[in-house]
């Protein structure tokens, strides 16, 4: 097997009705005690702020300060950041707001000139060019921006946090938060869903802000935040919302992706959209972006929407060219652990996707480094079980700053340390990346037989669909709410062959005992020459409902194949 299958539970056992008893022990795998919930998430418009995490003081105090801001007409800035969940976060609360008091504009910091988060130079430079400001509210940052937040408080300007990040802790793990006038903050949920839910408070009409529910769930889904919860109910309203989207450059977007309205999903935001939504602040400046979600002329629309396209296009072009740069440089298998590779021609914007990459590649943690003259500028990516912002905090004398999690991270260091870094960071992570850690793994939910898929549907009596259809209700899938996953074993091929322009894919034709199934298995055309007609199989796969041509059928979508 190309993976390691871990199989979470032992097979449903047939009963009275095996469907129910293969859903109970997808639940149970993620954790969910309470199923009616589960499919039937809470309207986020019934949800209460205190649900979320959100103190009801804190939003008091926040709503009390812009109603003061809009009676004594001063000026306020929405201070936002430059990727996908951060822009979504500035176009909800920037629109809100602007329904209520014109003399609010949005402000999205530039990547390599000012950085990311509340920024004291950016500060002073909004305050020089109107000394009307009294007011700024961050969206999807500020909760560790201390010294900027206190710089803003000698200028006569209160700052109002609303964030998802971790705060800053002491080293006896006392919470050093900034001396903000409030502080809207939970962890549970990702910034543009703390700005929605700001928004909410903000604008009593809960009615009027649905059209933003769509933002706070491509934000959700771009910051990989688990769907599990709130989170989930954000998401599924929020994808109803995007399908029938009335926002023009979502909707010129939506059609310049190729992707059809009623038919995006998950994957769609997050390979599609997302990416183009990200481009901007990668390559450019995040504010074309927002331009784009928030404005009502079809033809700036279409000319923003060709623009983030196009830059987009450049984005992956660059990556490509650092991903091939760095696998040359790697020269097959790398010698260490941790991969850490640096370059003068690295561009900064797409270092953390070239790091992504290199893990897919090698299944190892990997930092790619932006190599400046004196400072240069790294982004990490590690792999499930080990945990990498640990890891760069380990060596943090060599480095000059950095933050993330466990699964992510980027720092600041010096051009002329990046080597003893390398030494470093792989001899404290050498014992904690042992062979387990690094086996790519599959988790799998269950072992199911091919009849167990093929059960009637209870009220009309037709086969093959009540799993299949059960499974429907699992969407949004993602992280937290992984897509069920099952292995059937001793499986029969009675057809195959390679598909897709480059032959890489496998169309399948699959029995078990008396039952059928087409099947699909990209990546896997390299098989085509060891599977021959009654080679039996064992295959990993998700059951997916495929529509072509008006026509509608049970396909399995292969993971992984062993041959038996």
């Amino acid at each position: 097997m190309t993976k390691i299958w871990q199989i979470l539970s032992q097979s449903a056992q047939a009963g009275k009705n095996p469907k129910f008893d293969i859903v109970d022990v997808l639940l149970k795998n993620r954790g969910i005690k309470d199923g009616r919930e589960f499919f039937s998430p809470k309207d986020p418009a019934k949800i209460k702020i205190e649900e979320v995490g959100i103190k009801k003081l804190e939003v008091t105090k926040a709503i009390k300060r812009i109603k003061q801001a809009i009676k004594k007409k001063e000026k306020i800035i929405i201070y936002g950041d430059y990727d996908a969940d951060g822009v979504c976060a500035t176009a909800i609360l920037w629109e809100a707001l602007y329904n209520l008091y014109k003399n609010v504009l949005p402000y999205i910091p530039e990547r390599f000139s000012e950085g990311y988060g509340l920024n004291i130079k950016s500060i002073q430079k909004l305050k020089k060019e109107d000394d009307n400001l009294k007011l700024i509210i961050t969206v999807d940052n500020g909760i560790v921006a201390n010294e900027a937040v206190e710089a803003a408080n000698k200028l006569g300007i209160d700052v109002i946090v609303t964030d998802h990040h971790l705060p800053r802790l002491s080293k006896t793990g006392k919470l050093l938060l900034p001396s903000a006038h409030s502080l809207i903050h939970s962890t549970l949920i990702g910034g543009a869903a703390v700005a929605w839910f700001f928004a909410k408070e903000l604008v009593p009409s809960a009615y009027s802000l649905m059209p933003s529910l769509e933002l706070a769930a491509i934000g959700t889904l771009a910051d990989q935040i688990p769907l599990s919860g709130i989170n989930r109910s954000i998401v599924k309203f929020g994808l109803k919302a995007l399908n029938t989207t009335k926002r023009a450059g979502l909707a010129t977007m939506i059609a310049d992706a190729a992707l059809k309205p009623g038919e995006i999903g998950t994957y769609e935001v997050g390979f599609v959209l997302a990416p183009r939504i990200n481009a901007m602040g990668r390559l450019e400046h995040a504010i074309e972006s927002l331009r784009l979600l928030c404005t009502k002329d079809s033809q700036k629309a279409s000319e923003l929407s060709k623009k983030l396209s196009r830059v987009n296009a450049e984005r992956q072009k660059i990556v490509e060219e650092v991903v091939t740069h760095t696998l040359r440089q790697t020269q097959g298998k790398p010698a260490n652990k941790i991969i850490v590779i640096a370059h003068e021609s690295y561009h900064e914007g797409v270092i953390g996707l070239a790091a992504g990459k290199l893990v897919e590649e090698f299944y190892r943690p990997a930092i790619v480094i932006s190599k400046g003259e004196k400072l240069a500028k790294a982004s990490a990516r590690s792999i499930s079980g080990f945990n990498i912002i640990e890891a760069i905090r380990s060596v943090e004398h060599l480095i000059i700053q950095g933050g993330g999690h466990p699964m992510a991270a980027g720092f600041t260091i010096e051009s002329s340390k990046i080597e003893e870094f390398e030494t470093q960071i792989n001899k404290v992570s050498d014992k904690l990346l042992n062979e387990e850690v690094m086996q790519r793994k599959l988790k799998i939910d269950l072992e199911i037989k091919f009849d167990q898929i093929n059960l009637p549907r209870l009220a009309a009596g037709k086969a093959g669909w009540a799993l299949a259809e059960k499974l429907q209700e699992f969407e949004p899938t993602g992280l937290g709410n992984p897509i069920p996953t099952f292995c059937s074993r001793e499986v029969e091929v009675i057809d195959a062959r390679v598909v897709g322009a480059d032959g890489k894919h496998l169309k399948l034709k699959l029995k078990q005992g008396n039952t059928f199934f087409g099947a699909i298995a990209f990546g896997f055309g390299e098989l085509l020459a060891k599977i021959t007609p009654d080679t039996k199989i064992d295959i990993a796969y998700a059951i997916e409902v495929n529509s072509w041509n008006g026509s509608r059928e049970i396909q399995l979508k292969v993971k992984d194949i062993s041959i038996a």
